[in-house]
């Protein structure tokens, strides 16, 4: 899979997301090391505790499938500039990946910027290290 492949399937997510109350969209695809793809949209809900972003919701599909090994993450969002995860996503996929992780990030015409975890999250808190 491409990195274009994995960003468009992102961009198929963001289409799903339930976004009423900041109307900011956001899917994701996750690629993991055997080659399977989770998706993921934010769920956003009026006690705003309870909402869940697109990454979120891609990794808790795949580990909950038993993966745990990614190679690549597509974040699509609303915006004019790249969407980047935020730093609750950021620690979430350091649980399971290393500083290597790409991170695709596109914007709302699909351009994207590509990164690597350790850019997005330096110095990362990581209880095996």
């Amino acid at each position: 899979m491409t990195d274009r492949d994995l960003v468009d399937r992102a961009i198929e997510m963001k289409a799903r997301a339930y976004a009423p109350y900041s109307g900011f969209s956001v899917g994701a695809a996750l690629l993991c090391e055997d080659g399977a793809v989770f998706t993921g949209c934010n769920v956003e809900n009026a006690a705003y505790g309870c909402c869940i972003c697109g990454e979120q919701t891609a990794i808790v599909k795949a580990v909950s499938e038993g993966r745990r090994n990614f190679r690549a993450i597509a974040i699509a969002g609303s915006s004019d500039g790249p969407c980047l995860p935020c730093g609750v996503c950021r620690q979430i996929l350091s649980e399971f990946a290393t500083d290597d992780l790409p991170v695709l990030c596109a914007n709302a015409t699909g351009d994207f910027q590509a990164y690597t975890l350790g850019e997005l999250l330096a110095h990362a808190f990581r209880l095996n290290t």
